[in-house]
């Protein structure tokens, strides 16, 4: 069996990494087109790597581990941490973490209950961040923040901390993906967390819960919603 070093006294097998990878992205929240994408332009060879069918290149499996982080060790044993701790640092003046960034801003993690947020300001995040988080394919988002409750279970689990980009047109939602959804008053004002489907009515869209303990849709009209924004994946409290 071929063995290929990838970083210092690791060995990782070109052959059967690709189920370790696919842990990874599953740990991520992440499809196959958001986790490969950025490296590659042919995202459906990847379907087979990860089945263990295919051989992944030395050079496509460096770069996949250098822009999630991953630590080589798990890929090399399928044991331990998935996504190496990010090493926060304190810039003068500051008390709390930063997470040093090499191009983009990194985003600000919030420590607040979505019900605790006031949607109705320009800027909804008023509160100070706790800390940054610098993970390049979130980089272009606008916050991370903790889930509370199980009713987007088994999609997201309490305690777990998701990433969301703003949207500004509605008209344009992938269907069956998570979205915080903030309504105005008219919606009861409601921020929640929810996948989004199509209405018979264009004007309308219908949240649900991932959890089926959790029956019954709700339908909203489109101009009742004051803020949309996507999750575009999740991380766990252990990954910070």
């Amino acid at each position: 069996m071929a063995f290929s070093y990838i970083g210092t006294m690791v060995e990782i097998d070109e052959q059967t990494v690709g189920p370790l990878l696919k842990n990874v992205r599953l740990s991520l929240g992440m499809t196959l087109g958001e986790f490969y994408g950025p490296i590659t332009e042919h995202v459906s060879n990847y379907s087979s790597i990860e089945n263990g069918n295919r051989k992944i290149g030395k050079r496509k499996l460096r770069e996949i581990i250098e822009l999630y982080n991953i630590n080589r060790e798990y890929l090399a044993s399928g044991e331990g941490q998935k996504i190496l701790s990010v090493r926060p640092y304190l810039l003068p003046g500051r008390k709390k973490n930063i997470i040093q960034s090499e191009e983009r801003e990194p985003v600000p993690y919030y420590n607040v209950n979505l019900a605790d947020i006031d949607f109705s300001q320009a800027d909804i995040f008023q509160e100070a961040p706790e800390f940054y988080v610098n993970f390049r394919p979130f980089n272009d988002c606008n916050a991370y923040l903790p889930i509370y409750g199980d009713s987007m279970y088994p999609r997201f689990s309490s305690g777990e901390i998701i990433v969301i980009k703003e949207i500004t047109n509605y008209d344009v939602i992938q269907w069956g993906e998570a979205y915080l959804v903030v309504t105005d008053e008219r919606a009861n004002a409601m921020a929640t967390v929810k996948l989004l489907f199509a209405h018979s009515d264009e004007s309308k869209l219908t949240l649900r819960s991932s959890n089926p303990n959790y029956q019954g849709d709700i339908v909203i009209n489109k101009s009742h919603i004051s803020k949309l924004y996507i999750v575009k994946g999740k991380i766990t409290r252990s990954q910070l």
